[in-house]
């Protein structure tokens, strides 16, 4: 869920470390910001300001692709990506919340939008299929995942060969609704994943990041967290 509005600000490390559980995942060595609403601004006043065509252009969305919209909430990208990958291309949108994600399937059902599929993800898991997207989008959203590690590690195989995780945040702390850069870089690196590209999105009001799996995953008690800093520890 896009999450820049004021409305709960601040961290959870307790849900952070229960997401965890006994799989041998690491917490993050950080805050983690609590879900809030995306009601920061009209959609038409985020199209005026030419929001997810900059994005979807950025991240080179084209027709015909297959592409997940994690943390969709009430859909802002959802239908949009739907209009740039017809006729052939698939949307699969997902949110944490079951109202927010029951919300959106009825918008979706009453914009007749067929190539768009909606469901319920996990604090710690998307349960994406596998080998399935050309893209995954993350739009301001990474931040309030409870356990990235987790959820990176089980999102890597729902990628194809090229398929690419694209990433949207304000260079900011987390517990602000943000993301640091460097400390981005290296909770993906943690997972195996590199970075693509990187650049300003004044649009979306933050930069984006394209990342790519390389290698094996490594064993979930193989990953270290990094500091504020995006160092290793």
């Amino acid at each position: 869920m896009l999450a820049l509005a004021p409305l709960a600000a601040g961290c959870d490390s307790k849900r952070a470390k229960a997401a965890a559980g006994d799989a041998g995942f690491p917490p993050p060595a950080r805050p983690v910001a609590r879900i809030v609403s995306e009601r920061w601004s009209t959609e038409a006043a985020r199209d005026r300001l030419g929001e997810a065509r900059a994005v979807m252009d950025r991240a080179g969305i084209r027709r015909n692709m297959t592409v997940a919209d994690i943390g969709a909430g009430e859909g802002y990208y959802t239908v949009r990506l739907a209009g740039r990958v017809e006729p052939k291309g698939r949307v699969l949108a997902e949110d944490v919340e079951s109202a927010t994600r029951d919300r959106l399937a009825e918008r979706v059902a009453r914009e007749r939008l067929d190539n768009v599929s909606v469901r319920l993800g996990l604090a710690d898991d998307p349960r994406l299929p596998a080998a399935s997207f050309d893209r995954i989008l993350m739009i301001h959203m990474y931040h309030e995942i409870a356990q990235p590690f987790a959820f990176l590690w089980r999102m890597r195989p729902a990628l194809r060969p090229d398929g690419l995780v694209v990433v949207v945040d304000p260079d900011r702390a987390p517990d602000r609704h943000g993301m640091p850069p460097a400390l981005l870089d290296c909770e993906f690196r943690a997972v195996g994943y590199e970075r693509v590209s990187r650049a300003l999105v004044p649009q979306a009001q933050g930069y984006l990041t394209l990342y790519r799996a390389v290698g094996p995953r490594p064993a979930p008690e193989a990953i270290r967290p990094c500091d504020a800093a995006g160092r290793v520890l």
